[in-house]
């Protein structure tokens, strides 16, 4: 019986504590406590800390070719592993292991950049589709609706095909474009759901003008599914640019490495030396997972279901 009680009294104790916490403090204890989201973090931690130091970690550089790797590149034999070269040689008798670390970089700043131009476009026609209402809503929403049932991917391909000369910053432009509707439905989603809101019923009841409301009270609160999709969306860029790259339609600078771009031109030495292919594949698949993980663990911990 006591044992009970003592059980009893330490669960009221922890609600207690819990709801004198904001959602915000609340949401990261958890995320501390969540595996997933630890998996998540270390995997994007990692990622982003070899990208930054990229120039630095990185032994060699990208576009140099050494002659004591291309001494022995036959057609049928690709150097592996040796002294100076931890990964061996590409096709072109590169370095393999710091084309590998110098793609990290250009992969990074693929998926920042496009989710970041996705994002900013995407809360812009959200957050006019939610305020305004009415013509502007339904125009804005159709729009988006005609986008939306386009695969991303197939979508991302034409609008880069539609560049004269692929580059790294089609690439960008293409993987933005593709999230914008996505930003843009779910804002409005959560707008529409904050003007039903006593806050915002309350100051339009007081008299504030209709652009404070949108600013000051609709939009911050809002934000807060956009954000955590914007990570989920991340890992959805990092792997568009990998297959633009893999299909011709990426940067065709052949001295910058990018994994996607060095995952197509290993095709041709599968049979030769699949290390080649194994290596970029392993890499977009671990830190797609990272972000996936780490977006799913924040929304999670933001769900106010979970406050309980």
């Amino acid at each position: 019986m006591t044992s009970l009680l003592e059980r009893r009294r330490r669960r009221v104790d922890e609600l207690a504590e819990a709801s004198g916490r904001s959602l915000t403090a609340d949401a990261f204890l958890r995320l501390r406590r969540n595996p997933v989201a630890i998996v998540g973090a270390v995997i994007v931690g990692l990622f982003v800390l070899v990208s930054i130091l990229a120039p630095w970690i990185a032994p060699h550089d990208a576009a140099t070719a050494f002659p004591e790797l291309q001494r022995t590149l036959r057609p049928d034999s690709i150097p592996g592993a040796q002294p100076g070269f931890p990964l061996g040689s590409d096709q072109n008798g590169r370095d393999f292991f710091s084309r590998m670390i110098l793609a990290s970089r250009q992969t990074l700043l693929v998926g920042v950049f496009a989710t970041l131009i996705g994002l900013v476009f995407g809360v812009l026609i959200g957050a006019l589709a939610g305020a305004l209402g009415g013509w502007a809503d339904t125009v804005l929403m159709r729009v988006t609706d005609v986008l939306l049932s386009i695969p991303s991917l197939l979508l991302a391909i034409s609008i880069a095909a539609l560049a004269a000369k692929p580059s790294q910053t089609t690439v960008i432009i293409a993987v933005a474009l593709v999230s914008v509707p996505v930003f843009a439905r779910l804002l409005r989603g959560s707008m529409l759901a904050q003007r039903e809101s006593d806050h915002v019923l309350a100051a339009t009841s007081l008299g504030v003008r209709r652009r404070s409301i949108v600013l000051r009270h609709m939009l911050p609160n809002a934000l807060g599914p956009v954000i955590v999709q914007a990570t989920l969306t991340l890992a959805t860029s990092i792997l568009d640019a990998a297959a633009l790259s893999f299909l011709g339609l990426g940067d065709g600078d052949p001295a910058r490495a990018e994994w996607g771009l060095m995952l197509a031109n290993a095709q041709t030495y599968l049979d030769v030396r699949p290390a080649l292919a194994f290596w970029p594949a392993i890499a977009i698949i671990l830190v797609a997972l990272g972000f996936t993980l780490l977006g799913e663990a924040l929304r999670e911990a933001l769900d106010p279901k979970g406050r309980r």
